[in-house]
């Protein structure tokens, strides 16, 4: 039975398939990021960092979308490694990224990704 399950699995995890949601993902935050910044775009801690952005554009303090970080100025050196955290989720999971951190809650201090992506970095403690 749970053989039935890896299959699936090995076809959406590290996979192409999630490496083509991830880079779908960036494109996405790349318009996105375009559309909206007003402030300095740069290359940071492997991310495109959008900064200027209106505050009804992102989540919390700043969101990762696939390969982008979108926020107004929350851009530490911490802040960052933190987002390259989730950066490194978003080409694991790809698509399933969005569905997966949403199960898990929107308390940071429970959700996995946030964990993982360390809460003291991002602000949580």
């Amino acid at each position: 039975m749970s053989g039935l399950l890896e299959v699936p699995r090995l076809l959406l995890v590290d996979s192409g398939i999630s490496r083509l949601g991830y880079w779908y993902a960036t494109a996405v935050g790349f318009t996105w990021g375009f559309l909206w910044s007003v402030g300095r775009v740069e290359r940071r801690h492997g991310l495109w960092v959008f900064r200027g952005m209106p505050r009804r554009t992102f989540g919390r303090g700043g969101s990762c979308v696939g390969g982008c970080y979108l926020t107004a100025q929350n851009v530490t050196d911490d802040v960052l490694d933190h987002e390259a955290a989730h950066k490194r989720q978003w080409q694991r999971y790809g698509m399933l990224f969005p569905a997966l951190y949403f199960a898990a809650g929107r308390d940071p201090l429970r959700n996995r990704f946030e964990i993982e992506a360390g809460l003291e970095k991002g602000g949580y403690l």
